[in-house]
């Protein structure tokens, strides 16, 4: 049904029948579903290997950094408060956790820095050309098994060929740090 609204030239048709109605349903199913997509979207994590950009909820980004205090050790920290970490068998100027192992435990980029910590900060070249953050001649790294702030799930892990220890601000694993689980033996890390 089509019905005519107004005089003359400024006359309107306004199609009031099965097709509007259907138009105004559809209207709020199509909002609910952006709404949807989005959360969606912003909520997901991906990363990439090699060390390049990563987006998961524990990557650290070059800036400031800062310390936390997780299981009685004052740990060095991405600036959302992740947990960082160290890789036994790196050295001061190269990592070896590229590929899959970069995606479990993104490394931090560089510079970096953080206030009132005892230590040296630098930067290495990775594999892939970009730029990682050190501290003490350590490679930093966070851990996608930290799922939250404050968390050290990483901590005396062996994956990947080599330990894992959370970076205290003296720049070395903490004592007995290893006892914490030697696990990734077949967790994929």
């Amino acid at each position: 049904m089509t019905i005519r609204r107004g005089n003359g030239d400024s006359a309107q048709w306004i199609s009031s029948g099965p097709s509007r109605l259907r138009m105004l349903l559809a209207l709020p199913a199509v909002a609910a579903a952006a709404a949807v997509l989005a959360a969606c979207s912003s909520s997901g994590t991906s990363a990439t290997s090699g060390g390049s950009s990563t987006s998961s909820p524990a990557a650290a980004t070059a800036g400031n950094l800062k310390t936390a205090t997780i299981g009685g050790v004052t740990v060095l920290t991405s600036s959302k408060g992740f947990t960082l970490y160290s890789f036994a068998p790196d050295t001061p100027t190269k990592s070896n956790c590229n590929g899959t192992c970069a995606q479990n435990w993104p490394p931090v980029k560089g510079p970096a820095t953080a206030a009132k910590v005892n230590g040296t900060f630098g930067t290495i070249k990775r594999s892939d050309g970009s730029a990682q953050a050190t501290f003490d001649g350590h490679p930093l790294y966070t851990f996608v098994g930290d799922t939250a702030p404050g968390q050290n799930k990483g901590n005396g892990l062996n994956a990947n060929g080599g330990l894992w220890h959370e970076i205290t601000t003296s720049g070395t694993a903490p004592a007995g740090s290893s006892s914490s689980g030697s696990g990734g033996g077949g967790n994929g890390y």
